[in-house]
């Protein structure tokens, strides 16, 4: 669980289908419609990480998943040191002889059940958290594509590339729109009450 959720609380490669997208959302209709000639690109790109570790609904949301994560392992972890528990003290009785053949095989029926549904609980939390997961990056999609498509209305990009440690082989820092996207970002960016709330707490 806890590899699971390291993997999946880094969105970098959900925010670079969200740049690629935007890419081609905000070419104007008479670009699309016909070939731009290499030398009148305009392009410009954004440091994927300055938008996990600077944009406020990262960090708000990479909180809120840190403590459904922590949660679920706490969670997970008391009910297998409950199961862990009773299996010994099951153990230590049969070699006590306290039961009898047919308590013997009832008790350890129980416990067999009580490992299955451990396992059942930790499949249903995981694939909750994952669905959690999948709605936090499909709104960080969103957020950066309605963000992107009204910012290159006056920009006129013809490309704006995602740039995530040495995925793009040479920038020009001439060309980084990081600082004016993340405060473009950050002054959308309207926190719901649930979000509020839930920052708060793990603050």
């Amino acid at each position: 669980m806890k590899k699971n959720l390291m993997k999946t609380m880094v969105a970098v490669a959900a925010l670079s289908l969200a740049m690629t997208s935007c890419n081609k959302s905000t070419a104007n209709d008479e670009a699309q419609a016909q070939p731009v000639a290499p030398g009148s690109l305009k392009i410009a790109y954004v440091e994927v990480d300055s938008i996990m570790s600077q944009y406020k609904f990262c960090k708000d949301y990479s909180l809120i998943l840190q403590k459904k994560g922590q949660n679920i392992q706490n969670t997970l972890a008391a009910k297998q040191q409950q199961l862990q528990a009773a299996a010994a003290n099951f153990q230590q009785k049969v070699q006590q002889n306290a039961y009898t053949r047919e308590q013997a095989e009832g008790i350890q029926a129980g416990l067999q059940k009580q490992s299955a549904d451990l396992d059942a609980l930790n499949r249903r939390l995981s694939n909750e958290f994952q669905v959690e997961t999948e709605k936090y990056n499909a709104a960080l999609r969103d957020s950066i594509q309605h963000f992107l498509a009204a910012y290159n209305k006056d920009k006129k990009y013809s490309l704006i590339l995602s740039k995530a440690g040495d995925n793009l082989l040479y920038a020009d820092k001439a060309y980084d729109v990081t600082a004016e996207v993340v405060a473009g970002l950050n002054k959308a960016y309207k926190p719901t009450a649930a979000t509020k709330k839930a920052t708060e707490e793990k603050k």
